[in-house]
Parts: C-alpha cells; structure tokens; sequence
C-alpha cells in the first residue's frame, strides 16, 4: 500500500525496505528498485532491480536475497551482474548455426568423418534454413519443431528422430558453455511419428532379385549413380560406406576394398574383396571421377559424397517402392540368398556384412597375387566369374 501510494516530490527520496533493498521515487514519479551494499574495501555500491510496478515487492526481495546470498559466498554482486550482462550479450549474438557448427568442430574426435558429414548434412539442409539464423537464446521448442516436420512431411521418420537427437546435443553443448540454460528439446519428447518398426525393405526371392538386377543394367541415369547401384549388390555393404567410398582405398589390381577403421562402427579396418564384375565396373567410372576423391561424388560438388537419397530415388524411378526395396536392403537380399537359397557359411556372411571384433575372425588373410583361374570359384562353392550380361 505504501509503495501504490508514494507520491513524487520536489526531490528523489527512498522507501527502505531492509537488508539494503530501498525504492526511489524520483520528481517524475518514477519508481526505482534499488540495492546498496558494501565490497570488501569498505565502498558503497549500487545494484538496480528495474522499475515498480513492473518488478513487485516480492520480485524485489528475491533478488536483494540472491545478492546477500552472492556477497556470503564472497562474490562481488556487481561483477556477477555485470558478467551476467555480458553473457546475455554474447548469447543474443550467436546464432543456431554458429552453435552447431562450433559443437561439432569440438566433438569431431568423438565421432568417425562419416557420422560427422552425416550430421552436418542434417543440419545445413534440414535445420539451418529454418532456426540457423536465430539467435540461439531465442530458439523455442515450436521453431525446432517446425524443422523436424519438414523431414517428417517427407517421410523421413528416422531421419527426423535423429536430427532432433543433433539438434539436442547442440544445445547441451550451449548450456555446458553458459549460452544458455536448458535443451529446449527436450519438450519435443512425443512430438514426432514414432519410426516404424522392421527392418529396411528387400527383396530375398531369386525370381524377383533377377528383375531388380535387370532393371539396374537398364537403368539410363547418371554414370556415377548407376555405378553405384551396380555394385551394391556385388559388395553387400552398408550404403553409407558405398557413397563414401574412395579411391585412396582402392586396390584394382589385387581386388580389394580396404576401409579403414575410422569409417567402421567397430574402429577395425575392413577388407572388402572386389569381384571381376565390381573391378570392370570400376574401371569404367574412373575416368569420370578418379581425379576427385570419391569414386562416387555428389551431383553438385566432387568435394562430397553422393546424397543418402540417390539410390533409393534410383529404386523408386525404376519403380521399386519404399515398402519392396531399399538402398540398405542390398544387405538383408545378400544374407537371405546366400545363407537360404547358396547355403553358404552363416559365419562368413555375417563377418562381411558387419564386421566384429578382430580376434573372432581366425581366417588367413589373402595373398594380394591374382593366380586364381576362373574354375577356382566354382571350386570353393561360388558362382564362377562371368561377364556383366551373363551374370544376369
């Protein structure tokens, strides 16, 4: 009632509330909230709280109890405050973008290039264009939100999923480095689809795989595309590793695919052997894009890997739907066809589709001389080496 009722005077006078905490009502009528204390060196100094109404009495007191507070931990309240200022300062300056990418410069020890490339793509198509601009203290669960259903409206679930798994890494970085105070994703719990359950589609038949392998040889796209689709199921490996596939790694000559283990989950290098059709196929696409690092650049730039999206929009221009095949369920037709209809070794498939831990892989490991005669794999109970066309 006291505060309501402070009329203005010919000069500024105070309303002491306690512990320092007083209101200065000044000649234009307006109310202040201040705060008088004294540092160690005996000097009186001044906090301002904001005006009254806009900040109560209770507000008010709050704060004078965090600044007595502060001064019993031996803080100077000043220096808190002004250090405060200067981090809301600094905040309001960075951006989304800025965040991201300074927390993946930070963290790219912790993950292997491709997870990075990977994440870096999901946020520079996907989340910059809508929050990448936007000071980051500024960012809401709705902004956030507003990027993963455009991923979701196109039916990447997982994709989705993820992105909002990267987007909350970003801002609990923030919040470690003081930008901030908390991950605003983590009110977006149930906000997205939940991913289907399954595995990625693949056709297992031999009757089908035939038509699919047909339609492949006739496919008409792009020579580097079309390369790919060639050998993904020669090689039976994961399509991420197929993209990102160099030729650094490559050894034509001896028909082999070394990945080094910085690409692989289990941090192990991997072989892949190349068969004769594989070697013809590569040989062919090199002079196209052997001059740049990747046997199989991106359509826009060689200094990056083809788009996660190119083989399965190949599959579904030949008119392979989402639910019938997949660029990953080369891997799933491998295993089956193998395993059911060849009866190969279940542990030999297994260790070339997802290679384990070194000391459970006893075989020798191949001498690089290409002395094998065709007959030598029929002998070992594979198909015999043939041409692309017969081998359709």
């Amino acid at each position: 009632m006291q505060l309501r009722n402070a009329k203005p005077r010919t000069k500024p006078y105070k309303l002491f509330d306690g512990g320092g905490l007083y209101l200065e009502v000044l000649p234009s009528a307006s109310k202040f909230w201040r705060m008088k204390f004294r540092q160690a060196s005996g000097k009186e100094s001044r906090l301002r709280f904001g005006p009254y109404p806009e900040v109560s009495l209770s507000e008010a007191r709050m704060r004078r109890d965090e600044t007595r507070a502060l001064r019993r931990g031996g803080t100077d309240p000043a220096q808190a405050r002004r250090s405060e200022k200067a981090t809301r300062l600094l905040a309001a300056t960075q951006t989304f973008q800025v965040v991201a990418l300074l927390w993946l410069d930070k963290t790219k020890a912790e993950r292997a290039d491709s997870t990075r490339r990977k994440i870096f793509n999901w946020l520079r198509n996907d989340i910059f264009p809508v929050i990448g601009n936007m000071p980051i203290t500024e960012v809401r669960p709705r902004d956030v939100l507003a990027a993963l259903r455009v991923i979701e409206r196109r039916g990447a679930i997982e994709t989705a999923h993820n992105a909002k798994r990267a987007v909350g890494q970003v801002f609990r970085f923030g919040v470690a480095s003081d930008l901030f105070q908390r991950d605003v994703t983590r009110d977006l719990r149930d906000a997205l689809a939940s991913v289907p359950a399954g595995r990625y589609a693949a056709i297992t038949g031999p009757g089908p795989l035939r038509a699919l392998l047909r339609a492949i040889y006739d496919y008409d796209g792009h020579p580097s595309p079309r390369a790919a689709l060639k050998i993904s199921p020669m090689l039976f490996q994961r399509p991420g590793m197929i993209r990102a596939m160099e030729w650094q790694e490559l050894d034509l000559q001896c028909r082999e695919w070394r990945i080094p283990g910085k690409k692989m989950k289990m941090q192990n290098d991997h072989i892949v052997p190349l068969p004769s059709q594989a070697v013809e196929i590569l040989r062919h696409l090199r002079p196209l894009t052997g001059k740049g690092k990747y046997v199989f650049p991106g359509m826009r730039s060689h200094d990056r890997c083809m788009s996660e999206n190119t083989i399965n929009a190949a599959l579904r221009s030949m008119g392979f739907s989402a639910e019938v095949m997949t660029g990953h369920g080369f891997r799933a037709t491998a295993r089956t066809i193998l395993d059911e209809v060849l009866g190969e070794r279940v542990d030999l498939i297994e260790h070339q589709l997802a290679p384990r831990q070194r000391s459970e892989w006893t075989g020798v490991q191949p001498d690089c001389t290409p002395t094998r005669s065709p007959g030598d794999d029929a002998a070992m109970g594979g198909l015999p080496r043939q041409s692309e066309n017969n081998a359709l």
